[in-house]
């Protein structure tokens, strides 16, 4: 049996609203949102991989504040995780730096606004319904 790979997805909330970055590659996924993240390596934490992450293709100094519910599959065999995350004071804006070419504020109206990354879509539903409950730290 093969060991699963955790990716780390962030849920970076700003004002009641969900950040979401276009895939610039690989060329499969260009054009199609996502939450930033990435893999976690071997012996770190996923909490400390999302901050890391985060810093590399965002450019941002950001917390994790709690993960949300559930556990998503990606390709074989990697698993996708997800933590609500906030800017830390004095961070600068995020960029795309990394494997990004745009990224976008989204208020709950809008998250369905772009096309999402099919392995993206339950986290960010339950990431949205979490959010218009008033469910997020």
């Amino acid at each position: 049996m093969t060991e699963r790979i955790v990716v780390v997805g962030a849920a970076l909330l700003d004002g009641g609203r969900l950040l979401a970055a276009r895939r610039s590659a690989p060329p499969d996924l260009a054009g199609r949102w996502e939450l930033p993240g990435g893999k976690v390596e071997p012996g770190e934490r996923p909490e400390a991989a999302l901050v890391r992450e985060l810093r590399e293709e965002l450019g941002v100094d950001a917390e994790p504040v709690e993960r949300i519910p559930g556990e998503w599959p990606l390709r074989d065999p990697y698993v996708l995780q997800v933590w609500t995350a906030r800017l830390r004071p004095g961070s600068a804006a995020p960029a795309p730096l990394e494997d990004h070419d745009e990224l976008r504020w989204l208020a709950p109206a809008e998250i369905w606004d772009v096309p999402w990354l099919d392995q993206d879509v339950p986290a960010v539903r339950e990431t949205l319904t979490r959010l218009t409950a008033g469910r997020t730290r």
